[in-house]
């Protein structure tokens, strides 16, 4: 009866990363998870509960990966705190599961070590077997238990199996703590380790020739080539970027024939009326024109996820190492700001693993310029209109790579002046990353991945994106104007009376009135522009969603300045492009990145500079556009 009133065990979770850790927390708890919030930490700490065997529950916790216990990063200092008992809100944990990769325990082992001398019980998930006995490992856990005195479960976390065996070894009363024979000098414990793992591995972890050549190795002497290996990432990226404009059509297809479904049968419904307006010139039309390039956005992050998954991610960081140094970063800054082309958010928090604290404020302060998927919206709408050609070409492809491949540039060089500026940091750091071998994807990663994705898109879709719709439809129906026509109806209109006041600002952009209105609401969420020209520009619901963008195109086409000049000029498309490459319209980024630096100096800096820096390098670009005669 005593052991359902009692709290149940901690169980923590460590691992270098690559090593399968948070694939074995997700099949130790299902669903049965959440993620931590502790006073005075940033970094995500998730946490859920799994069952013994015998019906004992047990509280997991996933902390970071990392390499080492020296509380260099973010990530390794909330590691250290949560092992040591000094985690707000959290206790010492009972039992530590070492995760470690098979095929690599030489580096692997050494973390373990670490946590074996903090003098904690330990059980070793001896992940990837099957990865390890297919390069021509040898393992013995048996020796391996022996000679760390602490139970080992040979395991293959992705097909779940070794986990009832796990839970086993998690047994109640735990496990006792080993004692670390390895250190003999106390003041220079490395060396023994290094030793120890060496003596272990030649023991539990023989290979039948040294100088064996792997699969993977046999893939990197091509993908890691000086020449060939550049050749490949741009050959890949640029796939990638192709593939978001060609296999995303048929799903928009689907979402365009169910909205014009029920566009038709909301007016079949309802009388005519500003009600019905709302609904479907308003929220229907406003949030249709976002959710239309959900199927676009969820390609990319499929594709990143299956990069990472793969294995592909950590050679594109070895190959920009070098790239990155001459912007003052590290290849580590490569993995953060790769993600920011999904979501500059996650991009940000994943500069945790930076140990310089310089770098990383720098990798913060630039990762907004990666062009996240919010601008994607506002991309597939102007491009086609600036080739004058319709969705899903190769040319278009190109011209999104441009677009993607001139933020990044200009993040280089931004961050190398920022870095210059900083100065060097006191303790030189070092770049050290792990090459994992290749793998089939992980497809419940990925698609738990994207359908996370997709489910915050929606909700943000059916929030914000949905609230700034109805204002929009708000201010440019009232206040009415009787018996006159739709011009001059949205001229009397509030929405029209801000134009006018915006428009001396954009006009030297080659903005009007109202498009100076749509970027200002892209503010909160950039995506929120597509829906906002919209609205302003009266584009009617159709059947297709395809139609109604080409509709929309054929309405920006036909704008004129009042002299009979057309607004929408290869000039100003391109001057717009370069507005949203280089604008920072995402509250929510700002937000993240107060958090992330520590104070809010640095989130309002970047918002100012930022914004001030799109203003500039707009305005340069149409001017300069004119004098020569573009």
């Amino acid at each position: 009866m005593s052991s359902v009133t009692e709290s149940p065990s901690t169980i923590a979770l460590i691992g270098n990363p690559n090593a399968g850790k948070t694939t074995l927390f997700n099949a130790l708890t299902g669903s049965n998870q959440h993620v931590g919030n502790y006073s005075g930490v940033t970094v995500a700490v998730k946490s859920g509960e799994t069952f013994t065997p015998h019906g004992r529950k047990l509280r997991v916790l996933d902390l970071p990966g990392c390499y080492s216990l020296r509380a260099n990063s973010l990530d390794e200092k909330v590691a250290v705190d949560a092992l040591t008992g000094n985690l707000t809100g959290e206790k010492k944990p009972d039992v530590v599961i070492c995760v470690v990769d098979a095929s690599n325990l030489e580096r692997h082992l050494q973390l373990t070590l670490q946590v074996i001398e903090l003098g904690l019980p330990c059980v070793i998930a001896l992940n990837m077997v099957d990865v390890a006995e297919k390069a021509g490992l040898r393992l013995d856990p048996a020796k391996l238990a022996e000679e760390l005195n602490v139970p080992v479960v040979p395991m293959q976390a992705n097909a779940k199996k070794g986990i009832v065996e796990l839970k086993q070894a998690l047994r109640f009363p735990h496990p006792p703590a080993s004692e670390a024979t390895w250190v003999t000098n106390p003041d220079d414990p490395e060396s023994g380790r290094r030793a120890f793992v060496t003596r272990l591995c030649e023991l539990a972890a023989r290979r039948p020739d040294a100088h064996q050549q792997t699969l993977s190795d046999k893939i990197d002497s091509l993908l890691l080539h000086p020449i060939y290996g550049w050749i490949s990432m741009a050959v890949i990226f640029f796939t990638v970027f192709w593939a978001i404009f060609s296999f995303a059509q048929i799903p928009m297809s689907w979402i365009e024939a169910g909205q014009g479904a029920l566009g038709d049968w909301i007016q079949s419904k309802m009388a005519d009326g500003d009600l019905r307006s709302l609904i479907v010139d308003g929220a229907l039309s406003g949030v249709g024109s976002v959710v239309m390039f959900l199927p676009q956005i969820l390609l990319l992050f499929f594709f990143i996820g299956l990069l990472e998954s793969s294995g592909y991610m950590a050679r594109a960081a070895y190959l920009m190492d070098g790239i990155m140094a001459k912007a003052g970063l590290s290849g580590k800054s490569f993995l953060p700001l790769f993600s920011s082309y999904a979501c500059a958010i996650p991009g940000i928090m994943a500069t945790r693993t930076i140990d310089s604290s310089k770098e990383r404020i720098v990798t913060i302060f630039v990762a907004p310029w990666m062009s996240c998927s919010a601008r994607l919206p506002v991309y597939f709408l102007i491009i086609p209109l600036l080739l004058h050609e319709k969705e899903g070409t190769w040319k278009q492809a190109l011209v999104l790579f441009s677009i993607y491949a001139l933020g990044t540039l200009t993040a280089f060089v931004v961050a190398r002046v920022l870095r210059g500026k900083l100065g060097e940091d006191i303790t030189p750091g070092h770049f050290m990353l792990e090459l994992p071998p290749y793998r089939k994807p992980q497809w419940d990663y990925i698609f738990r991945h994207v359908l996370d994705r997709a489910w915050s898109f929606v909700k943000k879709a059916g929030t914000l994106i949905l609230g700034l719709s109805i204002l929009l439809w708000a201010l440019k129906t009232y206040p009415k104007t009787e018996g006159a026509d739709k011009t001059e109806t949205l001229a009397n209109s509030a929405m029209g009376r801000i134009g006018a006041v915006i428009e001396p600002v954009v006009k030297p952009l080659g903005f009007d009135g109202r498009m100076g209105t749509a970027i200002l609401t892209s503010f909160a969420a950039r995506e929120v522009f597509v829906s906002s020209m919209a609205v302003l520009y009266r584009v009617d619901e159709s059947d297709s969603e395809e139609e109604t963008r080409n509709v929309l195109r054929d309405q920006l086409s036909a704008s004129k300045w009042p002299d009979g000049r057309p607004i929408f000029t290869t000039l100003s498309l391109i001057s717009l492009l370069v507005f949203f490459i280089y604008a920072l319209q995402c509250l929510p980024t700002s937000a993240v990145v107060a958090r992330e630096s520590g104070s809010w100096k640095w989130a309002a800096g970047q918002f100012l500079f930022m914004s001030g820096f799109a203003y500039m390098a707009s305005l340069i670009v149409f001017q300069v556009g004119k004098l020569i005669g573009f």
